[in-house]
């Protein structure tokens, strides 16, 4: 019994032992602050272990912080992670849809292109919309006052128009997904004719862009132009869904500031004159009825006995030579009517 206890004394004490030893050996490969940067008061005492292996004041003076920091830990991160001040700019839920010219006046300019049923891209100055047909290229020309900042981009995003969809995410339909074999297939907008455009996805909000590079006007022309396509039609299942959306376009710097920005209505269908000629048409009928309106209010009521008596005073047979078109559906009732008025002008006859 005695020799057993002995052992089990004698086994704990050896690993207490090791226990410390190795502790110690660890703490003296953690790196701690210089002694020089420790108050007097807390530097009494220089020596850290006290020859029977207890601590005693947990200072070390071999091993600085400084000595094992990688000055180009930050440098090899990807480059959308790091921006001037090395921290990512959080991004807006609900995007700025209101113009911004900025102090560059960036504009943005449309191809005439016309209501023939043959465009397939056109413009509406009178509603600020784009109406285009599913994966065709629409020009888009940008102006600034003057040259913006070395590495400019410009961004293009998708947003929905009206205020209870506006917090969902503009995707392609999963039908124009699935025919696509490209990457960013996702992506409703596309920019064509550069190989140096990026697609992106915002990591908090989902929202999807895509940046291209902003070049100067080439000689003789006072502006860039840009090719945008769009993806999906405005009334596919699953994507928009009628829902009306606007393009941001955007001029940034390569930190992400926004310099200018501009914002417009899009239309993605297959006849863009038509039904750019049919809601102008809308708009322009709506305005005038409404002016009309407003006259008929301000106007006085007219005079109903002068009416009357100016009815009276017509003779009948003024009112008979008029002549009144009637349109009939169906040639059965077309007929029984013809025969009718047949049998009235053969009464005036014999009159």
């Amino acid at each position: 019994m005695m020799e057993e206890q002995g052992l089990d004394s004698l086994q704990l004490s050896q690993g207490l032992a090791m226990s410390q030893d190795s502790f110690q050996q660890l703490w003296d490969t953690v790196a701690t602050p210089s002694i020089s940067t420790i108050p007097a008061a807390m530097t009494m005492d220089q020596e850290t272990w006290r020859p029977d292996g207890q601590m005693d004041i947990m200072l070390i003076n071999d091993h600085v912080l400084t000595d094992g920091f990688d000055e180009n830990l930050f440098e090899n991160l990807p480059p959308e992670m790091v921006t001037k001040d090395g921290v990512t700019p959080p991004a807006s839920t609900v995007p700025v849809t209101t113009d911004y010219p900025g102090e560059y006046d960036f504009q943005l300019r449309f191809q005439k292109s016309g209501t023939a049923k043959s465009v397939t891209s056109t413009y509406s100055e009178l509603l600020n919309k784009l109406y285009c047909q599913l994966a065709k290229t629409s020009p888009v020309e940008v102006l600034v006052s003057k040259e913006p900042p070395q590495g400019a981009v410009l961004r293009a995003t998708a947003v929905y128009k009206k205020t209870e969809h506006v917090a969902d995410v503009v995707r392609r339909c999963p039908h124009h997904q699935n025919e696509d074999a490209a990457e960013h297939r996702s992506h409703l907008i596309r920019v064509e004719g550069s190989q140096r455009a990026q697609y992106f996805e915002d990591p908090h909000t989902k929202r999807q862009s895509v940046t291209v590079p902003y070049e100067p006007p080439q000689l003789g022309s006072e502006m860039t132009t840009i090719l945008l396509s769009f993806m999906c039609n405005s009334s596919c299942m699953g994507g928009m869904n009628r829902r009306p959306i606007l393009t941001i376009l955007t001029l940034e710097t390569t930190e992400g500031l926004v310099l200018g920005r501009r914002c417009f209505e899009v239309r993605v269908c297959a006849c863009p004159g038509r039904d750019r000629k049919t809601e102008e048409d809308n708009r322009t009928k709506m305005q005038n009825g409404t002016k009309q309106t407003k006259k008929r209010k301000s106007n006085p009521a007219p005079d109903t006995t002068s009416v009357k008596k100016s009815k009276s005073a017509s003779s009948a047979e003024e009112e008979d030579k008029d002549v009144f078109v009637l349109h009939v559906r169906g040639r059965e009732r077309y007929e029984m009517l013809k025969k009718i008025n047949d049998g009235l002008e053969l009464l005036d006859k014999e009159r």
